[in-house]
């Protein structure tokens, strides 16, 4: 059952973590206060009232409660919601969409919209999400979510309110834009999808895959197939300027044992306490 869906929450500085992941089975999340969530692979019954939602890549275990999610929507009366997703996914999933409805003889109301690498797309006068590209063995994507502020400019630091105001009515603008990454989240990808975006690196909160942990595991053949070993975060540990970081997508061949005591070995420090490994 969809609604018994594993579920853990983090809070860190007023921003709140919700979701599963694992390779192959569902992935899930959501940050409650930013009104958005990534992917659909499960859809907690909690995680209806999130109207807008970014899809990483159109495997199964990403997307399966997609439909039912929309449906849960139209069922109770609440407005069609936004979800963004690789561009060449839409015509595909409007047709899964449309399939659906008619076998299940109700309405899908939603809006898909396209998310191209580059693309800003506006959340509120407070937050925008920038589209990167990521490598997996389909189209994906990856998102991050920014503060922006706007801060006096520097040549007006100092004059009175009021000639602030002044200039402000005679059209010049006095401000500019200040931005902070608060949120990164991965989805699916070799660890180029990590370097061909910076942000990831910085941003407060980083969701990231991490599929494979054993030695065993080649990581060449992992990463034809669009995932990250262990081995690949320890080579960029220094890289990781994120407050937290939520490792997270494990595969199924371990059990949460073993993975637990091959990440504590091989990252004792837990890159100082900011991993979390999320099972």
């Amino acid at each position: 059952m969809i609604d018994n869906a594993p579920l853990r929450t983090l809070t860190h500085k007023g921003l709140t973590v919700e979701g599963y992941s694992r390779a192959a089975v569902q992935s899930y999340w959501r940050i409650p206060e930013l009104k958005i969530g990534f992917d659909l692979g499960g859809q907690p019954w909690g995680f209806m009232a999130t109207s807008t939602w970014f899809i990483s890549h159109t495997h199964l275990d990403h997307i399966a409660a997609l439909p039912v999610y929309v449906a849960r929507r139209r069922m109770m009366k609440m407005d069609p919601p936004d979800i963004y997703l690789p561009e060449v996914a839409i015509e595909p999933v409007g047709r899964l969409l449309r399939a659906v409805s008619r076998l299940d003889r109700g309405r899908l109301p939603c809006r898909l919209l396209p998310a191209r690498p580059g693309d800003e797309i506006e959340l509120s006068r407070e937050h925008v999400v920038t589209v990167s590209s990521t490598t997996h063995t389909i189209p994906s994507v990856g998102y991050v979510v920014w503060d922006r502020r706007r801060k006096l400019k520097h040549e007006f630091q100092g004059l009175p309110g009021d000639k602030i105001r002044d200039l402000r009515l005679s059209g010049v603008d006095v401000t500019h834009e200040i931005r902070a990454p608060l949120v990164a989240y991965l989805g699916d990808s070799s660890p180029e999808g990590l370097d061909r975006c910076p942000a990831m690196y910085e941003a407060m909160i980083l969701i990231t895959e991490m599929t494979f942990v054993a030695r065993s595991h080649r990581r060449d053949k992992i990463h034809k197939y669009g995932h990250i070993h262990l081995d690949d975060i320890i080579e960029r540990k220094d890289r990781f300027h994120n407050e937290l970081i939520v490792a997270t997508h494990y595969s199924t061949r371990y059990t949460d044992e073993r993975i637990h005591r091959i990440v504590s070995k091989r990252l004792p420090d837990m890159l100082d306490g900011r991993l979390r490994v999320w099972l």
